[in-house]
């Protein structure tokens, strides 16, 4: 793009280039020249937007991570609905079937952006953390109901079932794992009160 030309929602529109080079390339090949040249703008784009490279992927971790209220809204509302692990199993996978996985691997790999974020988070790592949130108050809602036991450990489980889900969709290049293997986790790790009835 010629220098000179405005780009609308320039933050946006880099957030969405570093995503496509995240995706396609992996966290190492995040540089502002690959992600201006992804956007279609000229490299000072991102420097007048940012601080650095890094300050800009902090806010971009932290810009995806917030995405998933959305997602955890929506999965509190479904407590007392369909099934338990039809819920879970659908949340997780609409969870990690987006750049969550990859967001967390770019964290991960890159100490600076990381000492960032525990700047702006102190506690956990930004994705990971605020899916076992949505679970958590989840599978609350799902207690106060009846429907898991009473004296399940919400606290250990919501995490619990992020890691174990997390560790079937990472290091995966193509397809990533089918519901059933989700929802086989799930039903292991979540004490409901009835059997629920076969699918």
């Amino acid at each position: 793009m010629p220098t000179g030309v405005a780009i609308r929602d320039a933050r946006n529109q880099l957030f969405d280039a570093a995503e496509r080079v995240l995706l396609r390339d992996g966290p190492s090949a995040l540089t502002s020249r690959a992600v201006t040249t992804e956007a279609g703008c000229a490299k000072g784009v991102l420097h007048r937007h940012f601080a650095d490279v890094d300050a800009f992927l902090a806010e971009l971790v932290l810009d995806r991570a917030a995405r998933i209220d959305g997602q955890a809204a929506a999965l509190r509302e479904s407590a007392g609905t369909g099934t338990i692990a039809d819920n879970l199993t659908q949340a997780l996978m609409d969870l990690f079937g987006s750049v969550a996985v990859a967001i967390v691997s770019l964290v991960t790999s890159r100490d600076v952006l990381r000492a960032r974020l525990r700047r702006a988070r102190p506690t956990g790592v930004p994705i990971l953390t605020d899916a076992a949130t949505a679970v958590g108050s989840y599978l609350t809602a799902e207690r106060e109901l009846g429907r898991i036991t009473a004296d399940a450990d919400v606290d250990t489980l919501a995490p619990t079932l992020i890691g174990a889900v997390h560790m079937l969709f990472a290091d995966r290049q193509d397809t990533p794992p089918e519901a059933a293997a989700v929802r086989k986790v799930v039903t292991a790790v979540v004490p409901v009160v009835e059997r629920e009835p076969p699918r």
